[in-house]
C-alpha cells in the first residue's frame, strides 16, 4: 500500500473511534475492511464547508457526509461563537424536519449546547422550518438551529442556523462560526450530558399559528377551495390547521403525499418545481367533481411555496416571480406600507410595483438571509418560491403564511368572477410583460460549473437571441452596492441574465428575464409568443457562450 494510503486509513480509523453513531461507525468499518480507497479518499477529501447556507450534504460516515460526528463539531463550534459573543448563558432554539437522522441530529445539538452552558429547547416533532424560524425571536433566544435540507433529494440532510434576530447568519458570522468548528480537535472534548435540555410542547405552535392571522385582512373573502400536497414533507397538519383558523375550506390533500417520508418514493426530487413532481397534484385535482381554484404545494419544510392553476383544460405551475408580483400586488391594495424587495435573480417587475405605488424597493443577493435584513421591510420574495409575507413574525420564507395569502388573493378574485391568471394579465397591461424562465444544469462533477463560469467571465456574450449585450457586471467584484459573490449579470436591450452556482445544490443557474411592452388586453397573446420565442433563443445562446 502507499504512503498516501496508509495515512487515509489512519484517519478513517481515528475518525471511526470517535464516531457516536453505531449506523456511521458500521458503514465505515466495512470501508475500512475492504480496503476501499476510492470511497475512502471521496468521504476524507476534506470536510464540509459551514457557511452562509450552514451545512448540507449527503448523508454517510465521513468528514465530507452529514452524520452525527459533523453535527456535534457544528454545534460545538456554535456554541463558542456564541459564548465568544458574550451569549454564553442564553437560549438555543432547535427545529427539526423529517428526513432520515434530523431528529438525531436535533438531539446531538442540544446536548452539545446544554453541555457547553448554555440552554437549549427543542421543538416538539418535526414541523416547518418558518415555525423555527418564529420562535427563535418568540423564546428571545440567541439563536436557532434547524435541521433540514429542504428539497435536496432523500441522502441528503443539513443543518441552518440563525441568530437571535431570527434570520439566517451572513457574513461574517459564517465564517466566524467555521472557524470555530475547525479548532474542535477531539470529540470527546465536546460535553453531551444526556439530558438537561427542554423539549417544548404545543404554545410555540399556537403561538405561530395565532401569528398567522395577521397575514389575512379582516372581513375579507375565504371562499377559494384548494388541493394541497405536503410532498412528503411536514407542512400538512400546520397547513390545515392554518387554514381552519382563517375560515377557508379545509384543502383536499394528495393523500399519496400528505404524510412525512424521508424516502420521497413518489418524485425524483422533491421540489414542486422539478419536472413531475406535481404530476399526482394535477391528477387529484382533475379527479375532483367540482374543479378547486388552485393547487398549493409546499416543499418538504414547508418554507416555500408553490401555486398552480387552471389555464384551459389543464393545470398551469406559476413561476415564482409570478406568484411574488402577485402577492405584492395584492398587498399594495390593501394598503401595505413599508419596503418591497427582492434577491437579484427575481424579476423586475416588483421594482415596477414599487414604484407605481411610492413604495420604498430593494434588492439583495440571493437568499433569504439577505432579503429579510432589509430595513423597513415590508415583503419580500426570491424566484425560487420564497415568500416573506410577515417579516415581524418570520424573518425568512415561509410556505404557509403564504399560501393563506395567495388563497385570500383567490378568494378575492373568486367572489368577483376572475382568477390568478387574470391578475397577472392586469400586471402585464399596467406594467408590460415580465416573463422570466430559469436553465438550470445539474452536474456530477463540480469543475464543470467552475469552467463554465471561467468561459463566461473570459468570453462574455456580446449578443442573445439577437439581443445585443449591453452591460456585463461581473458580480464576484461586488456592484450596486451589494457585497461580492460568485455571479455575472448582464443586460440586454429588454432582457436581463444572472448566471450562478447554486448555494444549495450541485447545479450552474442561469436566470432569465424579458420585459415586452404590451399595448392592450388584445396584445397580450402576441407579447406572450414574443417573450417565450426570446427566452428560447437566450436559453440556446446562453448555452453555447457557456459550454454546457
Amino acid at each position: 500500500m502507499t504512503v498516501e494510503g496508509s495515512a487515509l486509513l489512519d484517519r478513517a480509523k481515528a475518525w471511526l473511534a470517535e464516531d457516536p453513531d453505531p449506523e456511521t461507525r458500521d458503514e465505515l468499518a466495512a470501508l475500512i475492511e475492504a480496503g476501499d480507497l476510492t470511497e475512502l479518499a471521496d468521504r476524507f477529501s476534506g470536510t464540509l464547508q459551514f457557511g452562509t447556507a450552514g451545512l448540507r450534504g449527503e448523508l454517510g460516515a465521513g468528514p465530507m457526509r452529514m452524520n452525527r460526528a459533523v453535527v456535534v463539531r457544528a454545534a460545538a463550534g456554535l456554541a463558542a461563537y456564541l459564548k465568544g459573543k458574550g451569549q454564553g448563558d442564553g437560549l438555543v432554539v432547535i427545529g427539526y424536519d423529517a428526513r432520515h437522522k434530523s431528529a438525531d441530529f436535533a438531539r446531538d445539538t442540544a446536548a452539545v449546547m446544554v453541555g457547553a452552558g448554555l440552554r437549549a429547547a427543542v421543538l416538539p416533532r418535526p414541523l416547518p422550518t418558518p415555525v423555527l424560524a418564529f420562535a427563535i425571536r418568540h423564546l428571545g433566544a440567541v439563536a436557532g438551529v434547524e435541521v433540514t435540507a429542504s428539497h435536496n433529494p432523500p441522502r441528503d440532510n443539513g443543518y441552518k442556523v440563525y441568530l437571535g434576530d431570527g434570520s439566517q447568519i451572513v457574513p461574517p458570522a459564517d465564517a466566524e462560526i467555521a472557524a470555530e468548528i475547525a479548532a474542535v480537535k477531539s470529540l470527546d472534548d465536546v460535553a453531551r450530558p444526556e439530558s438537561g435540555w427542554e423539549t417544548l410542547d404545543d404554545s410555540v405552535l399556537d403561538a405561530y399559528l395565532a401569528r398567522t392571522d395577521a397575514v389575512l385582512a379582516p372581513g375579507s373573502p375565504r371562499t377559494a377551495r384548494a388541493v394541497y400536497t405536503a410532498m412528503h414533507g411536514v407542512g400538512k397538519d400546520t397547513l390545515l390547521a392554518a387554514f381552519a383558523r382563517a375560515g377557508f375550506p379545509a384543502p383536499v390533500l394528495v393523500p399519496e403525499q400528505a404524510e412525512p417520508d424521508p424516502d420521497f418514493p413518489t418524485v425524483a426530487f422533491p421540489n414542486p418545481e422539478e419536472p413531475g413532481a406535481m404530476d399526482l397534484s394535477f391528477a387529484t385535482a382533475g379527479s375532483l367533481a367540482e374543479a378547486p381554484d388552485l393547487i398549493i404545494a409546499n416543499d418538504p419544510d414547508a418554507d416555500r411555496c408553490a401555486v398552480a392553476v387552471r389555464d384551459g383544460a389543464a393545470w398551469r405551475m406559476l413561476r415564482g416571480d409570478e406568484v411574488g408580483a402577485l402577492l405584492a400586488a395584492h398587498l399594495v391594495r390593501r394598503g401595505a406600507t413599508g419596503v418591497l424587495a427582492e434577491s437579484i435573480v427575481s424579476s423586475s417587475l416588483l421594482g415596477r410595483i414599487a414604484e407605481a405605488a411610492s413604495l420604498p424597493y430593494a434588492e439583495t443577493l440571493t437568499g433569504f438571509k439577505w432579503i429579510a435584513r432589509v430595513e423597513g421591510l415590508r415583503y419580500g420574495y426570491e424566484e425560487a418560491l420564497g415568500y416573506c409575507v410577515d417579516p415581524e413574525g418570520v424573518r425568512d420564507k415561509d410556505g404557509i403564511t403564504a399560501a393563506l395569502l395567495v388563497t385570500e388573493l383567490a378568494s378575492a378574485l373568486k367572489e368577483q368572477g376572475r382568477t390568478l391568471l387574470d391578475a397577472l394579465d392586469d400586471l402585464a397591461l399596467a406594467h408590460g410583460l415580465h416573463a422570466t424562465d430559469q436553465l438550470s444544469v445539474r452536474v456530477e462533477d463540480l469543475s464543470l460549473i467552475a469552467d463554465a463560469m471561467r468561459r463566461l467571465r473570459e468570453t462574455p456574450p456580446a449578443v442573445l437571441a439577437g439581443l445585443a449585450v449591453t452591460s456585463a457586471e461581473d458580480l464576484s467584484q461586488g456592484a450596486g452596492g451589494l457585497p461580492p459573490t460568485d455571479g455575472l449579470r448582464y443586460a440586454l436591450d429588454g432582457a436581463r441574465v444572472i448566471v450562478r452556482p447554486s448555494g444549495t445544490e450541485p447545479k450552474l443557474k442561469c436566470y432569465l428575464e424579458v420585459v415586452v411592452p404590451v399595448a392592450d388586453r388584445d396584445s397580450l397573446g402576441a407579447a406572450r409568443t414574443r417573450a417565450a420565442g426570446l427566452l428560447t433563443e437566450i436559453k440556446r445562446d446562453l448555452s453555447r457562450a457557456a459550454g454546457i
